[in-house]
């Protein structure tokens, strides 16, 4: 049984969401503020957290970078607030997908799974691969440049996999966002796998703005531009 987090105020929200998760299988904790998500997350074994923005005493955004500094555990964001700037700014936060208010209970059920699969590592008939300056290692979720380790969230791990297993071929778009996201890719838009890109860019490359591993395919998608050995594809 997976054990869910919802840090939301509203209780008539709280209702339908709980009972929805709860039918489904889920066990859900709920915690009304940031004080007692904390005090959740840190007495309970959490396995996906659903987290509003606004809350009585400060912001979701708050406490997403609090649990990213310890942990990689799933966030999905459910808010009111459907600005592109508040979706790029939980995203760089290492939230791993948002919902706007009202929301679907299908859909989000379908987000839910989506995020949970994709943070459980795929089996690789290889630990390691290498790549240029790079070294992955696999199983343990971590990767070297030039020795030194590169902190890599679950999701930007992942795709960087994706991109490392098809060296010197164009990964479309639409072919990563299905990867990814094991959905049709209706519920993340090009925008955020372009945030997605700009992070993992920032952390591998030596010079973001003119990538020598990670390259736009323009109107296509990425690819890897360096040989990769050890990976299964």
């Amino acid at each position: 049984m997976k054990h869910i987090l919802l840090v939301e105020d509203d209780e008539n929200f709280v209702f339908g969401i709980e009972y929805t998760l709860t039918n489904e299988g889920y066990k859900v904790t709920h915690a009304g503020t940031l004080e007692e998500a904390r005090d959740a997350f840190a007495q309970t074994e959490i396995e996906l957290i659903l987290l509003d923005i606004n809350l009585p005493d400060g912001t979701g955004y708050e406490l997403c970078k609090e649990i990213r500094v310890e942990s990689q555990v799933p966030i999905i964001f459910l808010t009111a607030l459907d600005e592109e700037i508040n979706v790029v700014a939980g995203l760089d936060l290492g939230a791993d997908d948002y919902m706007t208010k009202p929301i679907r209970t299908k859909e989000l059920l379908s987000r839910i799974k989506a995020v949970l699969r994709r943070n459980s590592r795929p089996e690789q008939h290889s630990n390691i691969w290498k790549s240029g300056e790079f070294e992955v290692r696999v199983l343990e979720g971590v990767v070297f440049k030039n020795k030194m380790e590169v902190p890599l969230t679950t999701l930007e791990f992942r795709l960087l996999l994706m991109l490392m297993s098809h060296p010197k071929q164009i990964c479309s778009r639409t072919s990563i966002l299905e990867k990814l996201w094991d959905v049709s890719g209706e519920f993340i838009d090009d925008n955020t796998l372009s945030v997605h890109i700009r992070r993992l860019r920032e952390k591998v490359e030596e010079t973001p703005a003119a990538p020598q591993y990670i390259v736009t395919i323009r109107g296509v998608g990425y690819k890897w531009n360096a040989e990769t050995t050890g990976a299964y594809r």
